[in-house]
């Protein structure tokens, strides 16, 4: 490991072993490299037995991987953890109010905080929500927070995901391998458990059950299909979480319920954790020609008979326009300054930032405001002249459907490579349950790493691999 530009999260900036990874270091430098490199093969050989892959689109046809896994961990100590599991509560929180709020009497926009537009011509505002309160006030009840570190107590939040939040099966995965292959590791450490994830996700939605609901309530996961490419999550959360996955031709509606197929024949639902998108949600009130949802469902949904996790809507909390207002946001409906900060955003659908962006584009991120897993996106330092000149024409012809933001200094963590430790750009998605008076944020989350050198990039889907993330009990 040597010096450089970046904090490292196990050597700091001066060259000092960090506290949190002193038994870490301990291990690896005892460790025979050799054995550590059988580890690895055991590790991929693991995730391959156990079916663990992510689909990568933009070819003819989509293309299954298996999702690279790194065995040395990233490790954050219990204070740094206090610090950013208030943050994200106390961010989820306000996003949950905003939602609420923008749905019924937008007293946000009327204090003039945000313009009108942002939420009137919004692509993911969605105007059969108007009015509609979930049960218990939940509209997110699955969020993942990315955030990005650049110093020893700089964090900051990249993105917000509150619609359908993916990578908590790596998570878990990911800490069982650990656990199976280095169980001496979690004796010498004390690290926080994440295992519990899959029984307090079934808890926690269970508890945002309709009010008409008049047994133990009854879950399900409706994924898209095998075709999709978080199938495998869909598939293992219901076997974790011990309820069905369905898809939409399995679900219909009767007496105003919707039902699941069975062998004894319909059961009704009272919580479907969705997995697919509002605007294949229901053929009767979005997308006609959608196969993935079930007719009808808003109906039921609007009328109290179900609820349905995320709730529909909750789309425009991951506009990354939306985003940028989040310290607004935080300070209204909290009334404490934000305690995790926002990344510098420039919205280019304004003149004057717009403007900026153009002229200073080789040192910019360029995002799309509705884009994920890291596609649409330009990294000005690492684009070709061609390639900015590209995303120049197409900041002119559509502005409003750019954010830019400032290239991050992101934090290293070590890699096992063949040259032994190497670091390389990581990130980190924490993922929280929301449920009536209560947010749950699962010590950890899923680490992303960008395993080629140099790299910024950490989204699978655009060749980075996962850690393990160890909190570790003060």
């Amino acid at each position: 490991m040597t010096a450089s530009n970046y904090f490292d999260e196990m050597w700091g900036t001066e060259e000092q072993l960090r506290a949190p990874y002193r038994s870490v270091h301990d291990w690896i430098t005892s460790e025979d490299p050799a054995r550590l490199r059988a580890k690895q093969r055991e590790a991929e050989e693991l995730f391959r037995l156990t079916g663990i892959t992510f689909n990568v689109y933009g070819k003819a046809e989509a293309e299954e991987r298996l999702i690279p896994f790194d065995i040395i961990p990233r490790v954050i100590s219990g204070t740094e953890w206090s610090r950013l599991s208030r943050g994200i509560e106390q961010r989820v929180r306000a996003i949950n109010a905003f939602l609420h709020d923008i749905y019924h009497k937008q007293e946000i926009v009327k204090a003039g905080r945000i313009p009108q537009e942002m939420i009137s011509k919004n692509a993911a505002y969605l105007p059969h929500m108007i009015g509609v309160t979930p049960p218990g006030g939940v509209y997110t009840h699955i969020v993942g927070i990315d955030l990005v570190r650049t110093g020893p107590g700089e964090f900051y939040v990249l993105e917000d995901n509150a619609r359908t939040p993916s990578g908590v099966s790596y998570m878990l995965e990911n800490r069982e391998t650990m656990l199976q292959m280095f169980p001496d590791l979690f004796s010498q450490n004390r690290v926080l458990p994440v295992q519990n994830y899959p029984v307090d996700l079934r808890r926690s939605l269970a508890a945002c059950c309709p009010d008409r609901t008049s047994d133990k309530p009854v879950v399900a996961v409706l994924t898209p299909g095998i075709y999709n490419s978080a199938y495998f999550e869909h598939a293992f959360l219901a076997d974790q979480m011990g309820v069905e996955l369905v898809e939409g031709h399995d679900l219909r509606v009767m007496d105003g319920r919707v039902a699941m197929r069975t062998t004894k024949g319909y059961k009704p639902i009272d919580v479907l954790y969705r997995r697919v998108d509002d605007d294949f949600l229901d053929p009767l009130n979005f997308n006609p020609e959608s196969a993935l949802g079930v007719p009808g469902i808003m109906d039921v949904y609007r009328a109290g008979g179900i609820t349905i996790a995320n709730a529909p809507g909750t789309g425009i909390a991951d506009d990354k326009a939306i985003y940028s207002y989040m310290p607004e946001i935080v300070e209204f409906y909290t009334g404490e300054r934000p305690i995790l900060q926002n990344v510098q955003t420039w919205r280019c659908s304004e003149p004057e930032a717009l403007s900026y962006v153009l002229d200073n584009l080789e040192e910019l991120v360029v995002k799309e405001v509705h884009g994920s897993g890291g596609y649409g996106m330009l990294i000005g330092p690492a684009a070709s002249k061609k390639e900015l000149a590209a995303f120049r024409r197409k900041l002119k012809a559509r502005p409003g459907n750019y954010i830019a933001q400032p290239t991050l200094s992101l934090s290293t963590v070590p890699i096992f490579s063949r040259a032994g430790l190497s670091p390389r750009h990581v990130d980190l998605r924490p993922f929280v349950l929301v449920s009536p008076g209560k947010v749950q944020v699962t010590p950890g989350g899923l680490t992303r790493v960008a395993l080629k050198k140099g790299s910024l990039v950490v989204n699978s889907s655009q060749g980075g691999g996962t850690k393990d993330t160890w909190v570790l009990e003060d």
